[in-house]
């Protein structure tokens, strides 16, 4: 035997060059590759299928398009079946299978016990079925090393069994860090049926860090927080109705997450949640509109902001992201007044069609000395009364917020009286990177790139993936402004390769 041959980096570097269809003929090869190459094989199942395909042929037989088990199992198999799981680090089930129920009706009879058949799994995506034999097999794979379970539950075929089974997440899979749980297909009575087995589990996850669920009902949020570990948060309140009935009950809230993302219909509902907490201290904020919800006035806009103001630790909260039904509607610049409150804000992403000055634009940027990223627009409707700011207005937000290394603003580019060619503000902003300009009114490429180049040294082009939105497709001058910012986009590489040479030189 060769000496490389036992070193196990050397080893490790043959099977990573390796194609997996081929993993089996090399572990078949040696002692010395077997057991590093079935770690490989085994390490990650895409499908259950996997684990019936490694059983005797003559174990089942199909019959009207389900697998009958045709004898016991015996202890040779079960020997085998356990080399492979063991192995196991992560299953992806994505879709029902035959060979969910059949594994199902296999793991009745399994004389081990039931953490023993996977005992190192540490993820698990479960969208299949939730019939009785899913149960069966997931009694077997929730284990105390699973770290990350991804579970959608659907009134079409989930069981009592399977619904027990979820019920014991607590006990079953006490380290669990990352929960992800989907519905599907729910109704009103298959809603009020399952909901007590999926909240039951959430008081006892201590270990529990990250948790996206849907509308659990005031009594499945108070048990979330009182998961002290949880540090993201993502809730779906717009996934069932049950937000037309909710009491809003007036709840303690969250006081240490580092995200919290919120899905709903409208900024009422959003405004309605806020209000029912006494406090949310959370770094970053995420509030998502439905695209069915109508546009949202001002006045609503400006309710929810003042909200959030009024129940948001000022101090901590970094990133706030508004995003939805994309307005027509010009919103009145004085409705985020209420955000000068969050003084150490670094992202703002808001995404709403703004008319406003120069001195407006910086007036409200003002209060975000350590902003590194601000998506205001990157469309608005512009008519005979709308007012955009300039490269003026553009040159001031950046001398306000020195940190920015991306933006996304629509500006007038045609008005450049004041502006120096060669030096547009005496001096250069080296951190941003990412300019979105949106469908900003534009007539000669030539000058904004001289422009652009002038104040971002390392800017290599504009951001024009914009122009694909929806928005974007009713413009008529479309195709005419998309070839004017290709061309910004031509000079600027231009200037780029001319920097590059004299450096070289």
């Amino acid at each position: 035997m060769h000496p490389a041959l036992r070193n196990l980096e050397v080893i490790d570097i043959i099977i990573s060059h390796t194609d997996h269809g081929t993993l089996p003929a090399l572990a078949s090869t040696c002692r010395i590759f077997e057991d590093p190459a079935l770690d490989v094989l085994w390490r990650d199942l895409s499908s259950v299928e996997t684990l019936t395909r490694c059983m005797p042929g003559d174990l089942f037989t199909v019959e009207q398009g389900r697998m009958v088990l045709q004898k016991p199992p015996d202890d040779k198999m079960w020997d085998t079946l356990c080399k492979y799981t063991s192995r196991v680090r992560s299953i992806r089930q994505t879709s029902n299978s035959m060979s969910i129920e059949a594994l199902g009706s296999i793991l009745l009879s399994c004389p081990l016990a039931p953490t023993s058949l996977f005992p190192n799994l540490r993820e698990l995506a479960w969208h299949a079925n939730g019939t009785r034999g899913a149960a069966d097999f997931l009694r077997m794979a929730f284990v105390p090393t699973l770290l990350v379970l991804d579970v959608a539950v659907s009134s079409d075929s989930t069981s009592l069994a399977f619904l027990l089974v979820l019920s014991s997440l607590g006990t079953l899979c006490p380290r669990l860090r990352s929960l992800y749980m989907h519905y599907e297909h729910l109704t009103g009575h298959s809603y009020c049926k399952i909901i007590p087995f999926v909240i039951k589990p959430f008081s006892t996850l201590h270990h529990l860090r990250t948790l996206q669920v849907w509308d659990i009902g005031d009594q499945g949020i108070q048990h979330i927080m009182q998961l002290r570990a949880l540090q993201s948060l993502s809730l779906d309140l717009d996934s069932w109705p049950i937000g037309e009935n909710r009491l809003y009950l007036q709840l303690p809230g969250f006081h240490d997450l580092d995200c919290l993302s919120l899905y709903v219909n409208t900024l009422e509902d959003a405004s309605k949640f806020f209000v029912s907490l006494e406090v949310v201290r959370s770094r970053d904020i995420k509030v998502f509109f439905s695209p069915r919800s109508p546009p949202s006035a001002s006045a609503m806009l400006s309710q929810f902001l003042s909200i959030l103001q009024e129940r948001c630790d000022n101090d901590k909260l970094e990133c706030l992201f508004l995003f939805g039904y994309s307005k027509a509607a010009l919103t009145e610049l004085g409705v985020f007044t209420p955000l000068h409150a969050f003084r150490n804000l670094t992202q703002l992403d808001i995404h709403f069609s703004i008319s406003m000055s120069d001195e407006q634009l910086c007036q409200l940027v003002r209060a975000w000395p350590r902003l590194q990223v601000l998506e205001i627009s990157s469309w608005i409707a512009i008519d005979v009364a709308t007012v955009l700011p300039t490269f003026h207005g553009l040159i001031g937000l950046l001398q306000l917020c020195p940190a920015l290394t991306s933006l996304a603003l629509v500006i007038d580019t045609t008005k450049l009286d004041g502006i120096d060619l060669r030096s547009p503000s005496g001096g250069r902003f080296n951190t941003l990177n990412r300019l979105t300009l949106g469908n900003s009114p534009i007539d000669c490429p030539v000058n904004v790139a001289l422009i652009l180049s002038g104040l971002f040294p390392h800017l290599e082009q504009v951001n024009i993936d914009c122009w694909n939105r929806i928005q974007m497709y009713a413009m008529p001058q479309r195709i005419a402004a998309m070839k004017q910012w290709a061309s910004v986009n031509s000079i600027l590489r231009g200037f780029s390769v001319v920097r590059e040479r004299r450096i070289e030189a």
